[in-house]
């Protein structure tokens, strides 16, 4: 009886965590799409633009190449011999693919208590806090979606070295983010006003 209870207990567990997963939005390529959908995430890139001076765009951007705003998102799994399941290549996670050292420095310095990895408005203002360390660190523009991305991906110090310029693979994924960034600015614009006035309702809600 004891065991029947224990895998009832477990299988209610796994169906919780699983209800409190965030669904992935609908239309990840419109940020207008997205914003219906949760509002609430211009609120928090709002917040990180405020915070750390990343514009909205840019951090959507982020997203969309980190996870495609998928919550849980994790490398794939790498296979051993082709069959057998092993290791992840990184530890990254959730929205932003935080890796583990990086997001560990910026529950030290930055985050709020209880910030996880998959959660929207702690991802943002990680985004915006690694841009705000690059634009210090490295003299990089906050609105350069490109150099950003590519010192988000490699490291400052891998930015540094230039070691970008031996994937060219990873200079075609920055354009990338530059022009989605820039898909999403102009979108945005015909749309902001109503997350707005949402973001303003939600202060006094």
């Amino acid at each position: 009886m004891k065991r029947f209870h224990l895998v009832v207990l477990t299988l209610f567990a796994l169906v919780w965590m699983s209800g409190c997963s965030t669904p992935q939005p609908r239309h990840t390529d419109n940020i207008c799409s997205i914003l219906d959908e949760y509002p609430d995430w211009y609120t928090y890139a709002k917040n990180s633009e405020e915070r750390w001076g990343t514009p909205i765009h840019i951090q959507m951007a982020f997203v969309y190449q980190e996870s495609r705003f998928v919550d849980d998102a994790r490398p794939a799994r790498q296979y051993l011999l082709g069959v057998i399941p092993w290791f992840r290549p990184s530890s990254a996670y959730g929205y932003a693919q935080a890796q583990d050292p990086v997001w560990k420095e910026y529950k030290a310095e930055a985050a709020m208590m209880g910030a996880d990895r998959d959660e929207m408005d702690d991802a943002l203002d990680f985004i915006g806090w690694y841009n705000d360390k690059s634009s210090q660190r490295l003299g990089l523009k906050k609105w350069d979606a490109k150099r950003l991305y590519l010192a988000y991906h490699e490291g400052h110090g891998g930015y540094k070295r230039k070691t970008y310029l031996k994937k060219p693979w990873l200079v075609k994924i920055s354009k990338k983010v530059a022009n989605q960034s820039w898909r999403f600015k102009k979108q945005l614009a015909q749309c902001e006003h109503r997350f707005k006035r949402k973001s303003w309702f939600n202060i006094f809600g």
